[in-house]
């Protein structure tokens, strides 16, 4: 596993922590990088995703929610919304992320981490956000 593939594993496992204890994420990312509860140190690019998310949160949240047909977030696996959270942030705000590299990656997390029809729907959604990227950003 590449190195920002297990940053984007170590993201998504923050954010899905933070909202099953209904805390913020950077609160519990601040938490994890003063007092780790695994040996090896959080990857900067995880602290660079959760952040992301956290900075743009309501317009990750309403372009996933417009673009996923019939699916609202709360109808999502907890894990899908973490997992589509990160994705959307690297295929909106990341420039040096391919978006067909970030949706691949999500694709991937999702085969392993989540429902047997995930991959595919998270891979369509995200492919329509890279689509209209540019009317749901400046």
């Amino acid at each position: 596993m590449g190195a920002r593939t297990k940053a984007r594993k170590r993201a998504l496992d923050l954010l899905f922590e933070a909202e099953q204890r209904e805390i913020n994420a950077k609160d519990l990312l601040d938490e994890r990088v003063l007092a780790p509860v695994t040996p090896a140190p959080l990857p900067e690019y995880t602290a660079v995703l959760v952040r992301g998310v956290v900075d743009h949160w309501r317009t990750i949240n309403e372009a996933l929610e417009t673009y996923a047909r019939d699916w609202t977030l709360d109808r999502m696996p907890a894990v899908d919304r973490a997992l589509l959270r990160v994705a959307a942030y690297e295929v909106l705000y990341v420039d040096d992320v391919p978006d067909g590299v970030a949706v691949s990656e999500a694709k991937n997390l999702a085969t392993e981490l989540s429902t047997d029809n995930s991959p595919q729907f998270i891979g369509g959604l995200l492919t329509k956000l890279s689509e209209v990227k540019s009317s749901i950003v400046d």
